[in-house]
């Protein structure tokens, strides 16, 4: 295994990059006024030919957004392997490079921040293994970035638990609560397992138990987990078979006993986000129609309502999300413009209360 990191912050390359960013930012900043709801939208990264797949988080005063470089969704037959970029600002208006991190003959995809209870930012990574267009394997695995440092750790494969491990496992996002990171782990068909999805637990960002093994007809996949102040744990899931419903459910802890209801919507890289008013706030695909990205209000009893639909089309979604300063940032990709590229919307929380 070979990893290489490329910290271009300090360099004449750099200083290039983050003035055409600046130039971006200009050209590209979109003020608009959609369902009542205000919101600003800009263009932060297009340097790669595809760029997807977004992840943001606010760590060491700064933003940190992560996000696959490639040159397709997937590689293919004469595609190159992914990239994971990550960006820092201090302000959300101007961005530059902190690292680039690849690996040899692995496909790096789906990249996830979090801040671990110690205080180190946490990049969660799927590994795919591919021959021409056949996926032969899938291991996620991690790396830390302590507060002030400049260089993430080496690139470590996580540690599943041996009673649910298969050689096609994904622990797409991490969520951190009370000292403990939750995350579900899906399983595709080619571990020989029916839709495999588990809620797992780990201590320290490598090492992870199983909690508990649902059984969830039509292919579910991706989730994200919050939690609400009374500790009860939310689930938001992606399904694509069937009628490819998105699902939500919370649990109490232990998390083991779960209620879970179908939503009236299919998702795509879904994320969301608790608001200090208890309301939770949804980033998804919206594959009625062509296709968009756009922001949405859940609850627990099934109820999607659609807030925003952003300029976005073709190839898009995959949220991530901070609150700040008064505003919900949210980065989402999308490729209505020609290139896949990263976008940067802000709106009001008043807007949102």
């Amino acid at each position: 295994m070979r990893l290489i990191q490329k910290y271009e912050h300090l360099s004449i390359r750099m200083l290039l990059l983050t003035c055409l960013t600046v130039t971006l930012i200009g050209t590209d900043s979109i003020a608009a006024e959609d369902k009542s709801l205000k919101y600003e939208v800009r263009k932060i990264w297009d340097q790669a030919n595809h760029n997807a797949f977004t992840g943001l988080v606010r760590f060491d005063d700064q933003f940190f957004c992560t996000f696959r470089e490639g040159t397709g969704h997937v590689p293919g037959e004469n595609g190159r392997d992914g990239e994971i970029r990550v960006l820092t600002s201090a302000d959300g208006q101007q961005w530059k490079s902190f690292a680039l991190i690849s690996e040899n003959e692995v496909d790096l995809r789906d990249p996830k921040l979090s801040v671990t209870p110690d205080g180190h930012l946490m990049l969660l990574i799927g590994g795919s293994y591919y021959e021409g267009t056949k996926i032969l394997k899938r291991e996620p695995r991690v790396c830390f970035l302590e507060s002030g440092s400049q260089t993430f750790s080496t690139l470590t494969p996580i540690r599943m638990d041996p009673a649910i491990r298969t050689n096609f496992d994904w622990l797409w996002r991490v969520t951190w609560h009370e000292n403990t990171g939750y995350g579900i782990m899906y399983q595709s068909n080619q571990a020989g397992v029916k839709y495999g999805l588990h809620l797992v637990k780990t201590s320290d960002g490598i090492s992870y138990e199983n909690v508990k093994s649902f059984e969830i007809e039509d292919s579910p996949n991706e989730a994200t987990l919050r939690f609400l102040d009374d500790g009860t744990m939310v689930m938001l899931l992606r399904r694509e078979k069937g009628k490819a419903l998105g699902i939500i459910g919370n649990a109490k802890a232990p998390y083991t006993e779960w209620t879970l209801k179908e939503l009236d919507h299919r998702l795509g890289g879904p994320d969301f986000i608790v608001l200090e008013n208890g309301k939770l706030i949804a980033g998804t695909r919206k594959y009625q129609g062509p296709a968009k990205t756009i922001l949405a209000e859940v609850d627990l009893q099934g109820h999607f309502k659609e807030l925003i639909e952003f300029p976005s089309g073709g190839d898009t979604s995959y949220p991530g999300f901070v609150t700040y300063d008064g505003q919900l940032w949210m980065t989402y990709y999308s490729s209505h413009e020609g290139k896949t590229s990263i976008y940067l919307a802000t709106i009001p929380l008043n807007e949102l209360n």
